[in-house]
């Protein structure tokens, strides 16, 4: 007698296979809950900590899931250029703060020698 597939539990791989359709189609809680699901299971899982990473709803999050990747596995090239990417658009965000700043320093610098020459007359 056959047996049907009631009570088969997906494997780790149709579990993956699952969370990464999940996620493709942005239902990211379905997929966190899947990835969560391979990663009680197999706490070394880098695929499922990628991709946990590229759902990750804050930078914060997605630097952690991309270091975790890093422990596992050292060697990780995806999870290294993730992390330099995220490094690199913080530095470009600073910069582009300190150059408002400093182009809003000049200006302000700019507008108050005009007003001590306008208020104290100009040199002759």
């Amino acid at each position: 007698m056959a047996r049907g597939n009631e009570g088969v539990q997906p494997n780790r791989e149709e579990l993956l296979q699952m969370g990464i359709r999940a996620a493709k189609a942005g239902n990211r809680d379905a997929a966190r809950i899947t990835f969560q699901q391979i990663l009680s299971q197999d706490k070394r899982n880098e695929r499922a900590m990628m991709w946990m990473a590229k759902i990750a709803e804050t930078p914060a999050e997605r630097k952690k899931w991309l270091n975790r990747v890093l422990t596992v596995n050292p060697e990780n090239e995806s999870a290294r250029r993730a992390l330099q990417k995220i490094a690199y658009k913080r530095s470009a965000k600073e910069n582009r703060t300190l150059l408002i700043f400093g182009v809003v320093a000049g200006v302000m610098i700019v507008l108050g020698v005009v007003v001590v020459l306008v208020l104290f007359g100009l040199p002759r």
